[in-house]
């Protein structure tokens, strides 16, 4: 593997790495622009332009811009998340130019049509109204309101019904001209890539953009709270979130290998004793998920109204429990899965751009993959009971419910188990 970076004159950062043995490459550009660098006002506006840059640009209609990556047999698409707008494509080694260049057209010439807005707008409504009526996707977008109330963290990705209902045009301008700048972007690739070549395309493409002042975004505030929201559904829905440590905090890797070990995979204790032993839930998991600055571990389930009350105090017994005898095994175990997960993932050169591109957001250099492992392999088991004893007793909690709750325990009834 062959790894490089560069940084043009107005700030615009390439990151590479050449796959040797692959036909195909993945090609995007990143842009730190997601819900979280929105104002109140603007909630939504981040995934509205995401899917506005493919409705067309001065060169392309929306029908052009599919065809062109189509034609070739490559795969193009966008997502939008708290901290990024991201836009990619797939294609083969000699399309690499051409993905690039449909990627610079959607990111710098759209078009942005009145009535193309209108068309979106009542897709992204559509949108919004099916993670509704998604209770294992509404009940995470609830639980982080709870975890950053009154935040840009706490704010859904989405948006709500009545902001996207009237983003005009000029809101859309807006959020480009003060986000979409070139110190704000990150183009990374990764599969049958020559960096020298991508450099210079680089430049062809982005070298003339002007640079724009950087965005402050307000520190991350994990505050915790409780939503129950009751619905006649078939399960009750139980997500529970503390906060834990951000992309560059030291005790990333710990809060990860704590999170598999408590509810990773079908040797997690959760999963053995709360779906194996007990026969609970037929969905029970936890994961540590991070951000710049912070982060939450997450532990979801889905089980019956009779069944919710026990499920919920079994899963504090159980972080409880964890703290006090997390065993050699189980850590080894979840650093394992760790390693494996990230090196099976970085077979994927979709996996290895994405990659690049958020630790060059994050520390603005890639780190050896060697030094990660060895960072993982670091972690003992002290440092993971130390750590869950901190997630059983002292972190900061949010809860969300839904569906049939009303026997459901309330936070401040899980927060005594915890002191207990």
């Amino acid at each position: 593997m062959t790894l490089n970076q560069h940084r043009l004159p107005n700030g615009f950062r390439i990151v590479t790495e050449e796959m040797p043995g692959l036909a195909s490459a993945s090609v995007g550009v990143w842009v730190t622009a997601g819900a979280r660098h929105e104002t109140p006002a603007q909630n939504g506006i981040a995934h509205f332009l995401e899917h506005m840059a493919f409705k067309g640009t001065k060169r392309r209609t929306a029908l052009q811009i599919a065809e062109s990556i189509e034609d070739v047999g490559g795969y193009i698409n966008a997502y939008t998340s708290r901290e990024v707008t991201a836009y990619y494509a797939r294609v083969l080694r000699n399309d690499v130019p051409l993905a690039l260049d449909v990627i610079a057209d959607i990111l710098l010439n759209p078009t942005l049509e009145e009535a193309e807005i209108e068309v979106e707008r009542g897709v992204i409504l559509q949108e919004i109204g099916q993670a509704l009526d998604t209770p294992d996707d509404v009940i995470f977008d609830w639980l982080q309101e709870e975890a950053y109330p009154d935040h840009p963290m706490g704010r859904t990705i989405l948006g709500p019904t009545e902001r996207v209902a009237n983003f005009t045009r000029r809101d859309l301008q807006d959020f480009i001209k003060q986000h979409y700048g070139p110190e704000q972007m990150i183009l990374a690739a990764a599969g049958a890539v020559d960096h020298e070549a991508i450099v210079k395309l680089a430049e062809d493409l982005f070298g003339d953009m002007e640079a724009t002042p950087a965005f402050a975004v307000d520190a991350a505030r994990f505050l915790g709270g409780e939503r129950r929201q009751p619905k006649a559904l078939e399960q009750a829905h139980f997500a529970l979130a503390f906060e834990s440590p951000g992309y560059r905090d030291e005790t990333i890797y710990t809060a990860q290998i704590y999170a598999s070990a408590l509810g990773g995979g079908m040797s997690s204790r959760l999963f053995q004793e709360i779906r194996e032993n007990r026969g609970l839930c037929y969905s029970i998991f936890a994961q540590a998920g991070a951000y710049a600055d912070t982060g939450m571990t997450t532990i979801y389930a889905g089980t019956s109204a009779s069944q919710l009350p026990q499920l919920a105090e079994i899963t504090i017994d159980e972080m409880k429990r964890a703290a006090s005898d997390m065993s050699p095994a189980e850590v080894a175990r979840a650093r394992a899965q760790m390693k494996a997960g990230l090196l099976m993932g970085l077979e994927s050169p979709s996996n290895r751009a994405e990659r690049l591109a958020r630790l060059v957001q994050i520390w603005d250099r890639v780190p050896p993959l060697e030094e990660t492992v060895a960072m993982i392999d670091a972690v003992t088991t002290g440092d993971v009971r130390e750590f869950a004893q901190s997630m059983a007793s002292a972190a900061p909690a949010a809860l969300a419910l839904y569906g049939p709750i009303d026997a459901a325990p309330s936070l401040a009834q899980l927060q005594e188990r915890r002191a207990a």
